[in-house]
């Protein structure tokens, strides 16, 4: 399904025997499908299209504001041109664009050109009294977006896309909620091709912020920043035990926020991770596990969160500063916990790390500390309330400054064309996805329905919010499986967070929370995308390497009703006196669950009943409850008590699988 990014153990290493990071450089982020090698004069074209799109958003966004459905629709229409060039429609049809993509081209183009034309009048008809050019114009742009979707990522979200406009269809047929009194096909098509449903929201934050940072992230990789974070990774935790699996999890962890799709992180880094975790002992199915749990996380990590944050604060109406700090110690605690998942292992495995002279050398990697720079600057300027726009075209035009201050790293004018290519090219499946999903949220918008499913949920709940919580981690859940982090939460945002916030549950609460279980869909069974593309690394099986993920990434179904019943995680409320306190036993909480999915605590394996008591106390840690505190702390005393006098504890190297 991914495409096959199998390194050879040789190019693990460099010339001079270390750990070669810079084939990460090498791997760009596709989709299902690996894009079309292209030639000749359709590389050009495709050059000049890319570069050309990426100039324009950001000469619009910076200087010159348009109307937005004009901005919006050229934005989609650039994502369609590339994508219809780069990816093909069927396997018969990888070798070349085919004659079929140039029409879809042409289409594309006059679809966008008629919007421009005619926007005075559409603005008036489209979804009221649309004409017939209108209705056509508004058809073939859906079906246009439904085909690039597919071809970027497969079905899942097409067919979901397609259930939602065949319940339009069959509304006035269907019983109960679903019921509604039916539409117009052409009034329904043009409302669907509008503001409110393609152009809605999420494409709005793909054109302003999506692709603003995902050409930052081009700029980082082609100034070598990125390349300079796996190599601070190796020098500060490649000699740890199992060293490559922390090193996985800050690199993934680093990259993963700012691309913005769990599988094509997993591919990225993972074509240097997981054969070295290999290398070290980790079993395939553990290491390919590792590196997907890192990439999902990444999409949790603030200050960029895979571009959620954008449309959370967007949705919202706040400062996207307000979503980035309440996101920062859940996502810290969803690393910790996967950091000490991996450090269980290492020792149940008696694993040493890499060897030292194998690894950058601190001193060297001190002295290039200004690579840092356009990060910090990023998260300075967000932090402190700059817009998001100007952070990120600051951040920009910092990895330009800061790549000419070494001729290793320099940006020449072929540099910062590809970067701006590279920008464009990554782009091109977010922006499939968000108006593909425009297309979900417009029929909820449009039908009701959302609405209908919260008193659904309040209902089946009888305003217990416990069990409305673990609903709507289910819904969510299953609505995300199978599409990437962006789509996901945009739907479930739609569908899930209004039912929790008519519960009386903090509006930020209810989306931080179905964002969660949106994002960590990428490691879920039976749909766990980020996990499959890390299994065609590692080459193993992608159930069980899903499986696999789950137990790695647990910490993550947990962490969402820790903040909503221990609201200092989200820095609201009380004292720092108490939101450090709850931040560490929080911390405390997830060190026990990883010793409860491990088995092995206190220097040693851990029965079956000292697993479950362990298992208890990190969910006694859940609430900001001193009491339960207490019997948390009791439960452990227990197992440490049966660890040392019941010689279950087997010092040394244990080998379990």
């Amino acid at each position: 399904m991914f495409m096959d990014t199998k390194k050879p153990q040789q190019e693990l290493l460099d010339e001079q025997g270390k750990i070669n990071t810079a084939q990460v450089d090498s791997v760009d982020i596709d989709g299902p499908a690996a894009g079309r090698q292209l030639t000749g004069w359709v590389r050009t074209l495709f050059l000049i299209i890319a570069v050309t799109g990426a100039l324009f958003h950001l000469y619009i966004l910076n200087f010159h504001p348009i109307d937005p459905w004009v901005f919006r629709s050229t934005h989609l229409v650039f994502g369609a041109v590339l994508g219809f060039m780069l990816f093909p429609g069927w396997r018969g049809a990888k070798d070349k664009v085919h004659p079929v993509d140039w029409v879809l081209i042409i289409a594309t183009i006059f679809v966008g050109y008629y919007i421009f034309a005619n926007l005075n009048q559409i603005l008036f008809r489209f979804g009221v009294a649309p004409t017939t050019m209108d209705f056509i114009v508004a058809l073939v742009g859906v079906l246009l977006v439904f085909e690039l979707t597919r071809r970027t990522s497969g079905w899942m979200l097409p067919l979901l896309a397609g259930v939602f406009v065949l319940y339009v269809m069959l509304g006035p047929w269907l019983p109960g909620i679903l019921n509604h009194s039916g539409y117009r096909f052409d009034r329904f098509v043009t409302y669907i091709y509008g503001l409110d449903g393609v152009f809605g929201v999420t494409l709005d934050v793909s054109s302003k912020y999506i692709v603003l940072f995902i050409i930052f992230g081009a700029f980082l990789q082609m100034s070598r920043v990125g390349h300079y974070f796996m190599d601070v990774a190796f020098a500060v935790a490649g000699g740890l035990r199992g060293g490559p699996a922390k090193v996985a999890i800050f690199s993934s962890g680093l990259m993963g926020m700012m691309n913005g799709t769990s599988a094509g992180n997993a591919v990225a880094t993972g074509s240097l991770t997981i054969p070295l975790m290999k290398r070290v002992g980790y079993q395939p199915k553990f290491a390919a596990a590792t590196e997907a749990t890192a990439s999902a996380g990444g999409q949790l990590l603030p200050p960029i969160m895979g571009a959620g944050a954008f449309l959370m604060a967007e949705i919202l109406g706040i400062r996207y500063s307000e979503v980035i700090l309440a996101a920062t110690i859940p996502a810290l605690l969803y690393f910790i916990s996967v950091y000490f998942m991996v450090d269980f292992e290492a020792r149940k495995q008696g694993m040493t790390g890499l060897p030292r002279n194998q690894l950058p050398k601190v001193r060297e990697i001190a002295k290039k500390a200004y690579l840092f720079a356009p990060v910090l600057i990023l998260i300075y300027m967000l932090v402190n309330g700059y817009s998001v726009i100007l952070s990120g075209s600051v951040g920009i035009v910092s990895c330009f400054v800061v790549s000419w201050l070494h001729p290793e790293t320099r940006m020449g004018l072929k540099k910062v064309l590809h970067a701006l290519e590279l920008g464009m090219k990554n782009a091109i499946q977010l922006i499939a996805v968000v108006a593909c999903a425009g297309i979900i949220v417009g029929v909820i918008a449009l039908t009701g329905v959302g609405l209908r499913f919260s008193s659904l949920l309040l209902s089946i709940a009888d305003n217990n919010i416990l069990l409305a919580l673990i609903f709507a981690m289910g819904i969510s859940i299953l609505l995300g499986m199978g599409m990437p982090t962006t789509a996901a939460y945009a739907v479930a945002a739609s569908v899930v967070a209004p039912g929790l916030i008519r519960m009386g549950i903090d509006p930020l609460f209810a989306h931080l929370f179905v964002f969660y279980y949106a994002v960590i869909s990428a490691i879920t069974p039976p749909v766990a995308l980020a996990a499959y593309a890390a299994a065609g690394i590692s080459g193993t099986d992608p159930f069980k390497t899903g499986v696999q993920a789950f137990k790695l990434g647990l910490a993550a179904f947990i962490v969402p009703f820790m903040f909503f019943y221990s609201p200092q995680l989200l820095l609201q409320g009380d004292s720092w006196v108490k939101i450090i306190f709850v931040a560490l036993t929080a911390t405390v909480g997830v060190y026990l669950l990883a010793a409860a999915v491990q088995a092995w605590f206190f220097g040693g394996k851990v029965a079956w009943y000292g697993r479950l008591l362990l298992f208890a106390a990190s969910l006694l840690l859940i609430t900001a409850n001193v009491t339960l505190d207490l019997i948390a702390v009791a439960l452990v005393a227990i197992v440490i008590l049966i660890q040392r006098f019941t010689h279950v504890s087997q010092k040394g190297k244990v080998s379990l699988s």
